[in-house]
């Protein structure tokens, strides 16, 4: 079975002439960006050399020259599932995104959809919700959006693959 991976950074411009390259992060996990972690990326596997989290710079081996690091400029950088769980432990209640995309949304007694997808809006992340066709059949929007806060998320369990919202259904209605 093929490994899925999830987009975690994109390389930027190059900064002086040493192969010093900045660094978007896409994750909540820059920690994971150590010195001797390799990454797999649309220019291939990268290993990193070394990571200035204060900077936002990054350098990988053999891109020790302006010239040849300018070629990783706009590079995707990649995670899979097992290495996510490996550079990056979560807190007690807390998931990653890739647990929470397919899980079955209810309220109450109500199946109120499935997570498609997981987009952050400036600090908060939105749940996009597949809408069941019961209720798209009675006229309500084919998705929503659901902010992942406390207001709306009550828990998730992740042997069900449920997360349990509340005030949601609101949201369904308005949209």
């Amino acid at each position: 079975m093929k490994k899925e991976n999830f987009f975690i950074a994109q390389i930027g411009r190059t900064v002086g002439l040493n192969g010093d390259l900045k660094l978007h992060l896409h994750t909540d996990f820059p920690q994971q960006f150590l010195a001797g972690n390799s990454f797999n990326t649309t220019q291939g596997l990268l290993k990193i050399k070394s990571y200035n989290p204060k900077r936002g710079l990054i350098h990988f081996e053999g891109y020790d020259d302006v010239n040849r690091a300018k070629r990783l400029t706009n590079t995707k950088i990649y995670s899979d599932e097992e290495q996510t769980k490996e550079f990056c432990p979560l807190k007690e209640g807390e998931h990653y995104w890739f647990e929470i995309i397919g899980s079955s949304v209810k309220e109450k007694d109500s199946s109120l959809g499935m997570v498609k997808d997981i987009q952050r809006v400036l600090d908060i992340d939105y749940l996009i919700i597949e809408t069941e066709a019961y209720l798209q059949d009675i006229g309500l929007a084919k998705s929503f959006l659901i902010p992942y806060i406390p207001r709306y998320i009550l828990s998730f369990d992740s042997l069900t693959k449920t997360l349990y919202v509340q005030d949601s259904k609101d949201i369904l209605e308005a949209s």
